[in-house]
């Protein structure tokens, strides 16, 4: 997303104009059926293994208004004599009336306003895997030095969603020529949606301060579990052949929505000059800098937790994203594709950076917060053995090696917090006396601070 500045001999391409181009024609959408024409049906006919009844609805001009009156009889007029095959033909129709039926949901945000969402988002949604979310707090030991913190990584994933179909289409909408499809739009929300599945109980504290020491030389990010809590959700909850229904392609596509989330699957393509992503051509690179930017991190995931952290801390945000949604452009940069802006909004990008180098100064990094994570990780040292987690199989993790089950993952969130705390077992009496302290605000004292 870098500056651009035009020099005075320079021919403008059509990806990188600011002008509208001529609309073109995108790829079906099931739940546009009523508006397609016979080409487009005759597309969903091969997508669906019927294409050797395509010229017969050619011939006839049955288009997606008529597609809902087709009844059996009139199948065989058409020429599919099998009764096997003209039951599997309606029932695929039938799917296709159902998916076209059911409703987006509307979600009133404090920050965003009213969020309406795609129903295959909401099938995510509403799985456990992200349910757990809701117990996960944003900004971890912070909510112990700011009262209003108290927000949870379920609202910002659901914000990042928001933006990033915001963004998506805003693009779509003003260069067509790129061929945004209704199918990327979708995986790049999903890949909002999905972004922070991994995060453990109180946020970064888990990844950055208590797994580094209970696992030490353990190489983990919360971004590596996002990607298996991914997979989890999916395969637990039989999406596979839900998102196929609603237009995705797989496996092509959740490479799309994992690398968006953490880069490249396949590390070693980077290293020897090749394209490393397997989810979408070079064409399509701007995709990659919504969600997670890789490149200069400027993207969707930052612009709701500045607002939503902000809101909730009580500190002014100065950065304003929707001034940047109206100018972003995809332009050609040294044959790549990058989501860039005009030179003017460069101070609006200053501002920015500013806010993120703020909100660290004067609530992320607060030494106090500090201090309270540090107990609290402290506390999850000395409770991490005994604290058992089923998992897979009928294992049981500790809490450090529950990264490794994502069953037992799902089960661990902020309430194990609560769980030491009010625990009266033996062998958690260190523990649950750090995280009294902490509760009675008997805090370790500040000294000051050294940096290498």
């Amino acid at each position: 997303m870098a500056s651009r500045k035009r020099p005075s001999d320079a021919v403008p391409t059509s990806s990188d104009g600011f002008s509208t181009p001529k609309k073109t024609a995108l790829a079906v959408r099931r739940q546009d059926f009523p508006q397609w024409g016979e080409e487009e049906t005759c597309q969903y006919l091969r997508k669906e293994g019927f294409g050797e009844w395509q010229e017969a609805f050619r011939e006839r001009e049955i288009d997606g208004a008529r597609l809902r009156s087709l009844r059996d009889a009139d199948l065989e007029q058409m020429g599919i004599r099998c009764p096997d095959e003209r039951l599997r033909l309606l029932r695929s129709l039938r799917k296709l009336w159902q998916i076209s039926a059911e409703p987006c949901k509307v979600f009133n945000d404090p920050i965003h306003g009213h969020i309406e969402l795609h129903p295959l988002l909401i099938k995510i949604i509403d799985t456990p895997q992200f349910q757990r979310l809701r117990n996960i707090k944003q900004l971890g030991g912070t909510y112990f030095v700011f009262p209003g913190a108290s927000h949870n990584r379920f609202e910002h994933s659901i914000g990042v969603c928001h933006l990033a179909g915001q963004l998506v289409r805003s693009l779509e909408e003003r260069q067509p020529d790129l061929r945004i499809s209704p199918r990327d739009i979708l995986c790049v929300q999903i890949a909002g949606l999905c972004h922070d599945l991994g995060h453990g109980p109180f946020s970064h504290m888990f990844d950055r301060m208590f797994i580094p020491k209970a696992r030490p030389g353990r190489a983990w990010q919360h971004e590596h579990a996002s990607l298996a809590m991914f997979d989890h959700l999916v395969q637990a909850n039989g999406l596979e052949q839900v998102m196929e229904q609603h237009g995705l392609e797989l496996p092509e596509d959740l490479d799309f929505i994992k690398e968006q989330i953490a880069g490249p699957l396949n590390n070693g393509a980077s290293h020897h000059g090749q394209w490393p992503y397997k989810g979408r051509s070079p064409g399509q690179s701007f995709l990659y800098e919504i969600v997670a930017n890789k490149k200069n991190g400027i993207d969707v995931d930052k612009w709701d937790y500045f607002s939503r952290d902000c809101y909730h801390l009580g500190i002014q945000n100065i950065f304003d994203h929707k001034r940047f949604l109206k100018f972003a452009r995809v332009c050609d940069v040294n044959g790549e594709k990058y989501i860039c802006t005009r030179d003017k909004e460069v101070g609006n990008l200053y501002d920015m950076f500013h806010m993120r180098n703020c909100l660290h100064r004067r609530a992320y990094q607060h030494p106090v917060g500090n201090i309270i994570e540090t107990m609290i990780t402290e506390a999850f040292l000395k409770a991490d053995k005994h604290i058992q987690i089923k998992g897979s199989g009928g294992k049981t993790c500790s809490l450090s090696t529950a990264i490794d089950d994502m069953e037992a993952y799902t089960k661990l969130t902020d309430q194990v917090f609560e769980r030491i705390l009010h625990s009266s077992a033996s062998e958690l009496a260190e523990a649950r006396q750090i995280l009294h302290n902490v509760v009675c605000r008997r805090l370790y004292k500040y000294l000051g601070q050294t940096q290498p």
